[in-house]
C-alpha cells in the first residue's frame, strides 16, 4: 500500500494506492474539537443532508440516482476521536473498469452535491426533513439499553469522568434534541463548512476530480491535540451499579494509563493490552474464564487517544467480587513481569496479523491513513519493524502505569446461564 498526502491549504488530500480492491472508496472527514451540546446537532445534520439536495428533493430521488451509479453506496457517520468529533461522508463505488466510463466522476459529483447543495429554503432546512431526522435520533437514544454491553461502557465512562469528552454519548441527548430547529441546524452546517478541519481520503489518485468538485475556502489554524489529558487514578476505586432486565450482568472497568512516551503508547502498551485481555491466549481469558469459569467472555480494549484501557466481561452478578479480585490479581502479576517470552511472541504475531488484515478492506485502509494523519504514526512496515524490537522490560514498564480506577456493574435481574 502506497500513501501520498497533498496539502491543498483549506484541506488535506490523501491518496491511497492499492491493487487489491475492486471498489473505490472516498471519504470526506470534517473534524473539530468536540462540544457536548453540539453532538446531537451533528447527528441530525448528517441525517438531513443524506435525505435530499436541491436537485434531488426526496429520498426516493436520492435512491434512484445511487442505483443509476451502479448501486453507489453513500453514507455518513459521527464518531469521537479523543478531543475531536468527526463527521464523515463516505462514497463507495465500483471502479469504472467494472461499470462504464465516467461513472466514478458522476458519483463524486453526486457526493459533492450532497455536501455543497443542501435542500435549504430561506436559510433553513425543511421542517419535514428535520422531523424525520429527529425521530430517527430519538429512537436511537431511547433504545440505548437494548445493547447492554455498550450501555455498560457508557455508564462506566460517565462514572469515570463525567466532565471529560470520554463520557459523551455519541447517540446524542434528548434534552438537546428538543432545542434544535431548522434555522440553528443550518447554522451548524455553515459552521462545519467554514470552521472544521477537512481531510479527503480516496483509494485512487484523482487530483483533478477532487479539485473540481470539492472546494473549501478557509485555511485553518494549527490543530489542538487529539489526546485527552492523562487522568490520575482515584485513591480508592469507585464502584457503581445499576440494574437491568437481562439474564446476564455486564462488568466494565476503567483503567487509566499514567504518563507514557510516544514510543510506549504506540508499541509496548499495545502488546501489554494484548497479553492482558485480547484473544483466547490472554491472561484474563485463560484465568478468569477458562480456569475459574467466572464469565462468558472477557476482553480488554486499549483506547490510545483516551489514555485508557477498558476491561469488559459478561458475568453472573454473584461472581462480581471474585471476578474483580481475580482481574486485580492478574494485573498485579503482570506488573511484576509474570509472563513469558512465548506470551510476548504470541502478542506480536497477533499484532502482525491485524496489520496484514488492514489491506483487505478499503475502509480499514482509510482508517489506517486517517490515524497516520492524526497521530503521525509510522507506516505499516515501520510499525511492524519497531514492534519486533519491543522487549519484556518495556512491557513491564507500561504495565506498571495501568491502574484500576472505576468499576461499573450493570446487574442483570436473572442468573448466568448458557
Amino acid at each position: 500500500m502506497k500513501y501520498t498526502k497533498k496539502d491543498l491549504g483549506s484541506f488535506g488530500l490523501h491518496f491511497i494506492q492499492t491493487d487489491k480492491l475492486k471498489t473505490i472508496t472516498l471519504r470526506i472527514v470534517f473534524h473539530t474539537p468536540i462540544k457536548k451540546e453540539e453532538i446531537t446537532k451533528r447527528l441530525l445534520l448528517s441525517d438531513v443532508l443524506l435525505q435530499s439536495t436541491k436537485k434531488y428533493e426526496t429520498r426516493r430521488d436520492m435512491t434512484i440516482m445511487a442505483e443509476e451509479l451502479y448501486s453507489a453506496d453513500i453514507s455518513a457517520n459521527n464518531q469521537r476521536l479523543g478531543n475531536y468529533i468527526m463527521t464523515s461522508f463516505n462514497l463507495q463505488i465500483l471502479n469504472d473498469s467494472y461499470t462504464e466510463e465516467k461513472n466514478m466522476a458522476k458519483a463524486i459529483e453526486f457526493l459533492s452535491e450532497i455536501i455543497y447543495e443542501p435542500d435549504v429554503c430561506n436559510n433553513k432546512f425543511k421542517e419535514e426533513k428535520l422531523d424525520l431526522a429527529k425521530y430517527n435520533c430519538a429512537v436511537s437514544i431511547n433504545s440505548i439499553k437494548e445493547n447492554a454491553s455498550n450501555y455498560s461502557s457508557i455508564r462506566l465512562l460517565e462514572a469515570y469522568d463525567k466532565d471529560s469528552p470520554i463520557s459523551y454519548r455519541m447517540l446524542g441527548y434528548i434534552e438537546d434534541l428538543e432545542k434544535i430547529d431548522e434555522e440553528n441546524l443550518y447554522d451548524c452546517y455553515k459552521k462545519m463548512m467554514e470552521k472544521d478541519y477537512v481531510d479527503i481520503f480516496v483509494a485512487k489518485e484523482m487530483l483533478s476530480l477532487i479539485k473540481k468538485y470539492f472546494k473549501f475556502k478557509t485555511v485553518k489554524k494549527q490543530k489542538d491535540s487529539y489526546y485527552l489529558k492523562a487522568k490520575k487514578p482515584r485513591r480508592r476505586r469507585l464502584i457503581a451499579k445499576e440494574t437491568i432486565e437481562n439474564s446476564q450482568s455486564k462488568l466494565s472497568i476503567a483503567c487509566p494509563i499514567g504518563k507514557v512516551t510516544p514510543y510506549e503508547r504506540a508499541y509496548p502498551m499495545i502488546l501489554a493490552n494484548i497479553i492482558l485481555g485480547v484473544g483466547s491466549d490472554s491472561k484474563l481469558f485463560q484465568d478468569v474464564r477458562e480456569k475459574n469459569s467466572l464469565c462468558y467472555g472477557i476482553h480488554s480494549f486499549y483506547y490510545k487517544l483516551d489514555n485508557l484501557i477498558m476491561i469488559k466481561a459478561g458475568i453472573d452478578k454473584e461472581s462480581f467480587t471474585k471476578t474483580i479480585d481475580l482481574i486485580t490479581k492478574n494485573l498485579n502479576e503482570l506488573k511484576k513481569g509474570h509472563f513469558t517470552e512465548k506470551d510476548i511472541q504470541i502478542a506480536k504475531e497477533f499484532y502482525h496479523t491485524s496489520l496484514e488484515e488492514i489491506e483487505e478492506s478499503d475502509n480499514r485502509i482509510i482508517n489506517e491513513v486517517l490515524f497516520c494523519t492524526i497521530l503521525n504514526q509510522d507506516s505499516l512496515e515501520g510499525r511492524w519493524e519497531k514492534m519486533q524490537s519491543v522487549k519484556k522490560k518495556d512491557i513491564v514498564k507500561v504495565f506498571k502505569k495501568i491502574n484500576i480506577d472505576t468499576i461499573f456493574l450493570l446487574e442483570g435481574v436473572g442468573g448466568m446461564h448458557e
